[in-house]
């Protein structure tokens, strides 16, 4: 069976552009480099800051982006060069995925006031469209 027959859309691969879930870079991106055994991969992320390591594939999510020709076991100074030369970065900020996790954590970081005040202007918000809707239905 090949890749194009599977239901799987992402694999572990060298290139793969990965999101960390723990470690003190969570929530940063990374790319594979190698593959080490099934449990474990080196990762690295030269434009993001996650220093060259070994990590475990349950702490990684895949994305769907993916560095096109990464030799394996490339060094840290090929791995920047590729993902500026494709822009890998801007594409996953550009993404739902990347805004919808900073939204989350904008957010998370808002104070009680500031919750006050997203809330009136949802109210706000609200009120002019059930106005304009009641408008267009009377004309």
């Amino acid at each position: 069976m090949s890749a194009a027959d599977s239901t799987f859309k992402r694999f572990v691969e060298v290139g793969r552009v990965v999101l960390l879930k723990s470690g003190p870079s969570e929530g940063r991106i990374a790319i594979v480099a190698e593959i080490i055994d099934h449990n474990r991969a080196i990762i690295d992320g030269p434009t993001t800051g996650v220093p060259r390591q070994s990590f475990p594939f349950r702490h990684l999510t895949l994305t769907p982006f993916k560095l096109t020709k990464l030799p394996r076991a490339a060094g840290s100074g090929v791995v920047k060069k590729q993902v500026e030369a494709e822009a890998i970065v801007e594409k996953w900020e550009k993404s739902s995925w990347a805004q919808k996790r900073a939204a989350i954590a904008k957010r998370r970081s808002l104070t009680d006031f500031e919750r006050f005040t997203v809330m009136l202007a949802k109210k706000a918000r609200s009120d002019r469209v059930h106005k304009s809707v009641k408008a267009a239905g009377k004309a």
